[in-house]
């Protein structure tokens, strides 16, 4: 039983270890709550609106992040 622990333990170690995706779908996640919160607060829009907006925005930041951290990964490894 300690070996299949340990065997998924690495396996997930080694898919989120140094994964891109990860990073951007974590970020993008942070982004929407946070764009949610600043675009109720700052313009006073519906939270149905807010939310709206605050969808779309991360998700396109979020891909842009991806694809800027893969380039910055290959460079760097060179």
């Amino acid at each position: 039983m300690v070996e299949l622990r340990v065997g998924i333990y690495n396996l997930l170690k080694r898919i989120i270890g140094d994964s891109s995706v990860v990073l951007a779908v974590i970020y993008t996640i942070g982004h929407i709550f946070i764009a949610m919160t600043c675009n109720y607060l700052i313009t006073g829009a519906r939270l149905e609106l807010a939310a709206v907006d605050a969808l779309v925005e991360p998700i396109i930041n979020g891909f842009w992040f991806y694809a800027l951290h893969k380039f910055w990964t290959v460079y760097r490894e060179r």
